[in-house]
């Protein structure tokens, strides 16, 4: 007889299935529209991700994270550059797409009907967004397929979800993340289906045992899915024991169907895979993908930090939401101790969601860099397993309302204390988006039009002038206004050797100029400051400095240098005068460094350099700085 691995591994317990079979209609019809509710809900939220696409990343929210300044740019740079240079890499520059092409080929296909905007790819972020809630009610509806009349779980999980207010502000970051998830849940789906499909064809008599179109069409979606993940984000082989154990669970834990499909998904995966690697990377570009793995090849876990790191990795698991976060474990406990008791004949896809969580828990605390975009691809699985459970707990209750059991009482008390505390976190996570919502700031949008005007302006006043912009958010800022870019982070080449080959006509540095960027720019460019722009909220970097770079050799400006310099310093001393405020002389600049002149800390500025330039002034602290950088890097020195 064929085995659906739906039905007879989700819900062992006969008795209670018996019981369900015979629930009145009422019922049934009262789930259903409860169900309807639920998902309306949902969807209006959903909506309200596509409102204000272009707004900052909420100000002052509990989620510091430095990705709203530098990725939505880097990882989609190989389709900006596409379209904006003719050619998406930059030798010598960042080209993360080398080894993550996924993301920029779907903008790439993107901004051929939009145009390269911020506005088109923060959309097709929210459009996966949409993709992963379908997902995510398929997959928990696909294994409750013999009750699912009567569940919620599947509206649950997408409620919770849609209204999360950190769901909401990731979710509308053009970054790798929200796909990394959407893939991860196509593989569980296919690899339900796939397995499933092996399993009734290997439990078929004569001619039912050869292998079936839908049983191969699946085990190739899977194959193809797998290669995806990874181009994705390399991260992703932490979620494929998730995978591994779903295709088996659905196989009814037999070997000869698992295999038979695993090899062909397998096989697909490494072909693709490899035909990528061979014929694309290994041939032009392998420096760059190399250097996306030599960039990221760090940890801070050690022996003597293995405690401290799991004990942070477990406490920012709060970023998604202290309430969810604690149902989260309070779930994957009970997944765990159930899997314990039934031997791993429990719920496969709440044992498949719980090794997502702990695999890519594993990785967070490995690699030691905790960002709250990361808890992203955790806050996914933990929801759904919080959905999963609860109604699992549900459904105990409506099984038992008939019957005298002396665990009904707890059982009931369970589900009124999870019941309640899921409206809350429904509640207050509505809240939180709508505020969210009616309240934008556009305060980097600002910043960056500021800097493409002065750009702008100085193009038409001097035609020879550089437009190419050199700093750490240059690929958000050619996203956002056209302008070309290089990172003055990351790159093959040393940022000294990138500055002579490309020769950047600006620099847009957040709230002060590092000392290596400095040594980079100072033999060959003077700095003048253009424009000081408030942005964001993070105390390091809430302020955008445009400096437009004037070479050095250029005879037209190189006078004023020198008057402005010898001004500035004689003598071998430091002089430095604050708007409105009398001189103070310090004995050398070499004093200065001595002290503490490569503090990068100018908010508020450091006590020493208001008491040196005798201001509080930051502009007037930070131009002292930069002129003090440029004197010690340059030759007059």
């Amino acid at each position: 007889m064929s085995i659906d691995s739906s039905s007879t591994l989700l819900e062992p317990d006969i008795e209670a299935r018996a019981i369900s079979t015979v629930r009145p209609k009422t019922s049934v019809g009262g789930m259903k529209r409860v169900e309807a509710v639920l998902l309306l809900v949902a969807a209006v939220f959903f909506v309200l991700h596509f409102v204000h696409l272009r707004a900052d990343f909420p100000n002052h929210s509990a989620w510091m994270d430095w990705s709203k300044y530098t990725d939505e740019g880097w990882y989609g740079d190989a389709a900006i550059r596409h379209y904006q240079l003719g050619h998406w890499n930059v030798p010598g520059d960042f080209n993360p797409a080398a080894a993550l092409p996924v993301w920029p080929a779907m903008e790439m296909v993107l901004f051929r009907m939009t145009g390269v905007s911020l506005a088109a790819a923060r959309a097709l972020t929210v459009a996966v967004f949409g993709l992963i809630l379908l997902c995510c009610y398929l997959l928990v509806r696909r294994w409750s397929r013999d009750e699912a009349e009567t569940r919620l779980g599947g509206a649950i999980a997408v409620l919770l979800l849609a209204v999360s207010p950190f769901c909401f502000v990731f979710m509308r970051l053009a970054i790798l993340e929200p796909v990394l998830i959407l893939w991860t849940l196509a593989a569980l789906l296919a690899g339900s289906e796939a397995g499933a499909a092996s399993a009734a064809a290997a439990a078929g008599d004569g001619a039912g045992r050869r292998p079936t179109l839908r049983w191969i069409a699946w085990a190739v979606a899977l194959g193809l899915l797998l290669p995806l993940i990874v181009l994705t984000k390399t991260t992703g082989v932490f979620l494929f024991p998730a995978l591994l154990w779903m295709l088996w669970a659905s196989s009814g834990y037999r070997v000869k169907p698992f295999l038979s499909t695993a090899a062909i998904a397998g096989g697909v995966g490494v072909a693709v895979w490899g035909g990528y690697y061979g014929l694309f990377v290994r041939p032009r570009y392998l420096v760059d993908y190399r250097y996306l793995f030599s960039a990221n090849a760090y940890t801070g876990v050690t022996f003597g930090t293995l405690g401290s790191v799991l004990g942070d990795t477990i406490r920012d698991g709060t970023w998604i939401g202290e309430t969810l976060f604690v149902l989260g474990l309070i779930a994957a406990i009970g997944t765990v101790a159930g899997i314990c008791v039934r031997r791993f004949r429990s719920n496969p896809l709440a044992i498949a969601l719980v090794l997502w969580i702990f695999g890519y828990a594993a990785f967070l605390a490995y690699h030691d860099n905790l960002q709250p975009r990361y808890y992203l691809v955790l806050a996914v699985p933990l929801t759904m397993l919080v959905a999963v459970c609860f109604d699992a707990v549900l459904r105990s209750v409506i099984g038992t309302g008939n019957r005298i059991l002396k665990s009904a009482w707890l059982v009931r008390l369970t589900a009124a204390a999870g019941g309640a505390a899921l409206i809350f976190v429904a509640a207050a996570g509505g809240w939180w988006t709508i505020y969210f919502v009616s309240h934008p700031q556009y305060t980097f949008l600002s910043a960056v039009n500021q800097v493409r005007d002065a750009v702008e302006r100085e193009r038409a006043a001097h035609p020879d002038h550089s437009r190419l912009v050199l700093s750490i958010s240059g690929s958000d800022i050619s996203l956002m206004t056209g302008l070309p870019s290089i990172c003055d982070d990351f790159g093959t080449m040393e940022l000294p050797q990138r500055v002579a080959q490309y020769k950047p006509g600006w620099f847009a540095a957040w709230n002060d100029v590092e000392d290596d960027k400095m040594e980079a720019l100072a033999p060959l460019y003077r700095l003048e400051r253009v424009a000081t722009i408030p942005a964001f909220d993070d105390p390091e970097r809430n302020l955008l400095i445009l400096y437009r770079l004037d070479p050095v050799s250029s005879p037209g400006r190189l006078g004023s240098v020198r008057r402005k310099r010898a001004a500035t310093f004689h003598d071998g001393s430091a002089t430095a005068a604050g708007k409105g405020g009398r001189a103070a002389e310090c004995d050398t600049v070499e004093a200065l460094v001595a002290v503490n002149v490569t503090s990068t800390a100018w908010y508020p500025p450091p006590p020493f350099y208001c008491k040196i330039f005798e201001t509080n002034d930051l502009t007037v602290v930070q131009n002292c700085k930069l002129l003090i950088q440029q004197t010690l890097f340059s030759k007059y020195i």
